[in-house]
């Protein structure tokens, strides 16, 4: 028996270009290497003249009426279109969200640790969920964690802005804090 599919996974994306005798209509519009019109051929026309110049007939344009194939060097052409793709994924930002979670009656000593952290990943260029948790008849005093939050967002307000304010979900009362164009920057000058 052969193990269920996670819904999580993708499958792999199969390339649905078609090249060379994968083509199926009787007659395309035929491209040179160079991108001058050749002219509407028949397929084996076409296979004959990318064959004559050692090169592929791949199809690019297969609503067009006659499809439209061009005279390529196939694998060079993946070659590329992966290192396009490739590039672009590294130039692209992610956003990570960190988690900090704290009590409404938190020491001193306590707060300064969980502001450190909150400090060093607004400098890493992270958003921060800062979240208070009451318990029991703490609930009843939900200004002690919103004047806890503003304290915080007051200490780190060179380099973190209060994307979302302090909100009371449930047991919980919920903060955003995104980094502003100056987070990153302490942290260099210091080490320089």
């Amino acid at each position: 028996m052969r193990p269920r599919r996670r819904f999580d996974q993708a499958r792999p994306v199969q390339d649905q270009t078609r090249i060379n005798e994968a083509i199926r209509a009787s007659k395309v519009r035929l491209v040179d290497e160079d991108g001058s019109q050749v002219g509407v051929k028949s397929r084996d026309e076409a296979l004959e003249y990318a064959y004559s110049k050692d090169l592929d007939l791949v199809e690019v344009a297969s609503g067009a009426d006659p499809p439209v194939a061009r005279i390529m060097d196939y694998g060079k052409y993946k070659y590329e279109q992966e290192q396009k793709a490739k590039t672009a994924r590294k130039h692209q930002s992610q956003v990570h969200v960190k988690e900090i979670k704290m009590r409404p009656k938190i020491g001193v000593h306590d707060y300064e640790t969980k502001k450190g952290h909150v400090v060093r990943f607004l400098n890493s260029k992270a958003k921060v969920k800062v979240t208070i948790m009451f318990r029991g008849r703490e609930q009843t005093h939900p200004e002690r964690g919103r004047d806890l939050l503003m304290r915080l967002a007051e200490d780190v307000k060179e380099i973190g802005q209060i994307e979302s304010p302090p909100l009371q979900d449930g047991r919980n009362m919920v903060m955003l804090l995104g980094p502003t164009k100056a987070a990153g920057q302490q942290v260099e000058t210091a080490s320089a």
